[in-house]
């Protein structure tokens, strides 16, 4: 009997331990948002892109600037900071942070069909002071319907579709940032940024 009563206390106390860490993190997360996790508790974002990886960090006071382009074997790269580009960095990654995965595809032959396995883009993810991502993100072919994208998240046994123009939203930005600091080098061309219209046609 004593034991049965020890063994309800626990079960007690572990069940409102939870619910007091469940009220502490807020509401829980949409499934359906590509990021797992807030955009505020993104700490960096490196999207590869164009042969060059583009680094975005946030500062001390949780400001967004760009710490430049460089080649994925480049030891050494130049520290292109540009406050005057935090609010146009924030408010694009602000857009990223409500991607929804719409369609769901399982993985098939490394997902070479859907243009996933020799991406045009990679998108890392990481938490403040973490030096391994928190999501990866390889960015495939333009859905026939024109209007989606066809993402891998990488570890995961799907291909999913997220809307298009938040891709062109991402190229629009690395263009805007990378132009002034590529010292005359011809910037990323971006996508045409379109809002997703009604719902296109299956793959």
């Amino acid at each position: 009997m004593l034991l049965l009563l020890i063994g309800a206390i626990v079960a007690i106390e572990m069940r409102d331990r939870a619910m007091t860490l469940s009220e502490a993190s807020g509401p829980a997360r949409d499934p359906r948002l590509l990021l797992p996790v807030p955009i505020e508790q993104i700490g960096a974002i490196e999207i590869a892109y164009g042969g060059a990886v583009h680094r975005f960090e946030r500062d001390a006071n949780g400001a967004w600037f760009y710490h430049g382009a460089h080649a994925p074997a480049q030891a050494d790269h130049a520290h292109q900071a540009d406050p005057a580009m935090a609010t146009r960095i924030a408010t694009a990654f602000a857009g990223f942070d409500r991607a929804r995965m719409e369609r769901y595809f399982p993985l098939q032959d490394g997902g070479k069909e859907l243009g996933v396995a020799t991406p045009g883009m990679v998108i890392l993810a990481y938490r403040p002071n973490e030096l391994q991502p928190l999501a990866q993100y390889a960015v495939g072919d333009v859905a026939p319907d024109k209007f989606s994208r066809y993402i891998l998240p990488v570890g995961k046994p799907e291909v999913v579709t997220i809307a298009n123009y938040q891709i062109g939203n991402l190229t629009a930005l690395i263009a805007a940032v990378a132009a002034p600091a590529a010292a005359g080098a011809p910037a990323a061309q971006p996508e045409p940024v379109t809002q997703r219209g009604a719902s296109g046609a299956a793959r």
